[in-house]
């Protein structure tokens, strides 16, 4: 007997809707984006930065250890954009993305201020 296949989920490097977070297994490795709503470095938290990502279907959890905040600095502390490559991570009906790669895609709101080819087309 052939074992089912698991739903399919985007996988690095397509990013994942955080409404769909719930879909990949405990451990399956995702990557989400979204701008940064909130950093949060509690004192009690031995390193760890809590950032909360916001795309147009919700919001998600990132967990940045200690070790993973030194090698992507920059790119946790400015950006407003942000891509993060991680494994889910659920507990207590709360689910993480505990990030392994943090890209800074800040540029990428730059497009938004240009003007909308396919609007200016359709205008005399």
């Amino acid at each position: 007997m052939q074992t089912p296949r698991p739903p399919d989920w985007p996988r690095p490097p397509a990013c994942l809707p955080h409404a769909m977070l719930d879909l990949p297994p405990q451990g399956a490795r995702v990557a989400v984006a979204g701008l940064v709503l909130v950093r949060q470095r509690p004192g009690t938290a031995k390193g760890v930065i809590f950032v909360t990502l916001e795309d147009e279907t919700g919001v998600a959890n990132v967990v940045v250890w200690a070790k993973v905040f030194e090698r992507f600095r920059r790119a946790v502390i400015a950006a407003r954009l942000m891509r993060v490559i991680g494994q889910v991570q659920r507990a207590a009906g709360v689910t993480h993305v505990v990030a392994e790669e943090i890209e800074d895609i800040s540029h990428m709101l730059d497009e938004l201020l240009k003007p909308d080819i396919c609007r200016a087309a359709d205008q005399p």
